[in-house]
């Protein structure tokens, strides 16, 4: 019995959400590389600066720091450069459903497995939004299900000095892109663990998913503007 059938997701976006339908406190660390994500200037940098015998007045003796001065802080010593990255991350509801144990392991049909993501962001504090990855995964047989898992996986992100355009990118696209590896581990290890194969989830390029779906809406939003008339949803394809 094969469980690691192909799948194939759309892809929708909307103001505070995106979802993608198929068949305590740490210091703020960040990656430290401007990038192009999601087709938008992400300036990503490390909220620690870093000190070395090029930008830190050394002792003679024994190498050690005199000079803990960040070069990069603003007036008073404020910190005025954008900075994104995770805070911490963790599973925040797990459901495991095998109902039709044990008699599902004697099923010689290929099941069909669907899988549906879901994104979304709260905000948790100041400069920090708690991102969630929901999956929900379900394999069925001609006899019935096989095995269901729920997961919600989060991370909380922080986020300062980011304009919201880039801020949103961030939140829907590469931090999902950053939680979804971690989160295909505890999916494999939850249906390994109902009794089947480990479901290795498909990679999903959610910055490229992301692009598309942006594009889209404002090519949307420009022809509504322009009085093109009205303009059909896009439909979901498998």
């Amino acid at each position: 019995m094969k469980f690691n059938s192909p799948t194939a997701f759309r892809f929708h976006i909307g103001a505070n959400s995106c979802v993608l339908v198929s068949a305590k406190a740490a210091p703020l660390l960040a990656l430290a590389t401007p990038a192009r994500r999601a087709g938008l200037n992400i300036q990503r940098t490390c909220s620690a600066q870093i000190l070395t015998k090029d930008t830190a007045n050394m002792a003679e003796e024994g190498d050690v720091l005199t000079n803990l001065d960040n070069p990069a802080a603003g007036p008073n010593g404020a910190d005025d450069q954008p900075a994104a990255g995770i805070i911490t991350q963790y599973v925040k509801d797990l459901s495991v459903e095998n109902p039709n144990a044990p008699d599902v392991f004697q099923w010689t049909d290929a099941p069909k497995v669907d899988v549906q993501f879901n994104i979304g962001a709260q905000p948790k504090g100041d400069q920090v939004t708690e991102v969630e990855l929901k999956i929900n995964i379900t394999s069925t047989g001609e006899k019935g299900t096989a095995y269901l898992v729920e997961l919600s996986y989060c991370g909380l992100i922080g986020l300062r000095n980011i304009p919201e355009e880039q801020a949103h990118a961030f939140l829907f696209a590469e931090a999902p892109r950053i939680l979804f590896p971690f989160a295909r581990r505890v999916v494999a290890d939850a249906v390994r663990d109902a009794g089947f194969p480990p479901l290795m989830v498909d990679p999903i390029d959610f910055n490229g998913l992301y692009a598309q779906q942006l594009a889209a809406k404002r090519a949307r939003d420009q022809g509504a503007e322009s009085g093109g008339g009205d303009i059909a949803a896009p439909t979901d394809q498998a």
